[in-house]
């Protein structure tokens, strides 16, 4: 078995979106660790804020098949996949990190390179998985976050019921 982190985030009938795709992580991975819930600015557009959060999962799948797994979820809710790269999203779900690998290609970038750039993502991870070393940098997820010039952007956090 494989450990992975997965970033979460939606803006569109936010709170039921994240819920939903708790639940189908939840029904196809069994146990699921969750950071706590952010609201955040969108990032790159003008749109609604975003709900965010970090999960851990054990699994067996590669990471393609992970990535593929998560597209169909993020597909069955509506996910527009020919949208622009910054814009509304019902439900977005990447791979940040999987165990201790290193893979930038075509089909996988891990670790993702927004855990080094946005707090919506590196702060959720560094909740759920302070002592965690980034693969690439070699820095533990926690001081990654206490050191980051991303720090002073605006997160809220929110309860989101089912995410507890």
């Amino acid at each position: 078995m494989s450990t992975a982190y997965l970033g979460l985030g939606s803006n569109v009938d936010a709170e039921r979106h994240i819920r939903v795709a708790i639940e189908a992580l939840r029904d196809e991975f069994g146990e699921v660790a969750l950071s706590p819930v952010y609201r955040s600015e969108a990032v790159g557009f003008d749109g609604d804020d975003f709900l965010n959060l970090a999960a851990r999962i054990e699994t067996d799948k590669t990471p393609l098949e992970l990535r593929d797994f998560l597209r169909a979820l993020e597909q069955a809710h509506g996910r527009d996949r020919d949208a622009p790269k910054w814009s509304d999203r019902t439900l977005d779900i990447d791979i940040l990190l999987y165990d201790d690998l290193v893979i930038y290609d075509d089909d996988l970038e891990i670790p993702r390179k927004e855990i080094l750039k946005f707090a919506h993502v590196l702060k959720p991870l560094a909740d759920l998985a302070p002592g965690l070393e980034h693969p690439v940098t070699g820095r533990t997820i926690e001081s990654t976050w206490k050191n980051a010039d991303c720090r002073d952007a605006p997160l809220r956090h929110v309860r989101v019921t089912g995410s507890e």
